[in-house]
């Protein structure tokens, strides 16, 4: 079977709305931490993905979004401003949730390719974007699908909650945003190690501002202990969302136990705001 006619079939299984990575900075689209930033804005970088497979559920692949998303526009984005679709999704998902999920979540499925986005809580609140950094140029998509690796680790388990305890800490905060724009940067200049510094900082801003997102009593694996092999033996890595869930890795070769994934882009090949 080729290609093509696999990923129309899995698509007919799984729906045709789009996945969605998170690189470097996450956390800082939500506005307990971006009040925090002494020099906002603060970045994180989204990827948009061909639903080619379907990602596990409660692994920070935004699978939630996606869900609400099918809920409110059955199989496939409407042929809309993504500013509005995103901020029509962040409705849907969040209406009456004590908890409400980042607008990254909502910004990483409807914008194609890759972006970078920039949160000032001084802006609607921290709950949107000030501004919306993106790239659909083929050539940076196919470089960025070459060197990313993911390797499933661990579905949040049951119990997990990992705001408990908080270093709301300025200038880790800081380092946070600088991480994204870190990263945004590495990947239009295609340099694999600048991306995976990037995403190791993201964890280390992690670790020390939401302890809980890499140490939990629920969590029975050792995470810590899995990110820095990764992070010693290629060019660096991160986990797609607290809890673990799946682990990105920048490589120039092959790293056993991943697949790779296919980014979605429009047929623009310039840069665009939004």
């Amino acid at each position: 079977m080729g290609k093509q006619k696999a990923e129309r079939k899995i698509g007919s299984i799984i729906g045709s709305i789009p996945y969605r990575m998170a690189f470097a900075g996450g956390w800082i689209d939500q506005p307990f931490i971006s009040a925090h930033n002494p020099s906002p804005p603060g970045s994180m970088v989204v990827v948009a993905l061909k639903p080619t497979l379907p990602f596990m559920n409660r692994c920070g692949m935004g699978t939630s979004t996606r869900h609400a998303a099918m809920r409110l526009w059955g199989e496939s984005l409407p042929d809309q401003n993504p500013q509005k679709l995103m901020r029509d999704l962040y409705r849907a998902e969040n209406d009456n949730r004590s908890d409400p999920s980042g607008s990254q979540d909502m910004a990483g499925i409807v914008y194609p390719g890759v972006n970078r986005l920039d949160y000032d809580v001084n802006f609607e609140g921290g709950y949107f974007p000030i501004h919306v950094e993106s790239n659909n140029d083929p050539e940076v998509a196919r470089w960025l699908e070459e060197i990313i690796y993911c390797l499933p680790v661990n579905q949040r388990p049951d119990g997990y909650y990992p705001l408990a305890k908080q270093n709301l800490d300025p200038g880790w905060i800081e380092r946070l945003g600088q991480s994204g724009k870190d990263c945004y940067k590495a990947i239009l200049e295609q340099n694999a190690g600048s991306l995976g510094q990037s995403m190791n900082e993201t964890m280390h801003c992690w670790e020390a501002i939401l302890p809980h997102t890499v140490h939990h009593t629920s969590i029975t694996i050792d995470l810590v202990e899995i990110l820095a092999f990764y992070q010693s033996h290629y060019y660096g890595a991160m986990y797609s969302g607290c809890g673990g869930g799946y682990c990105y890795i920048v490589s120039d070769e092959p790293v056993p136990g991943t697949f790779k994934v296919n980014i979605r882009i429009s047929t623009e090949k310039k840069s665009r705001n939004g």
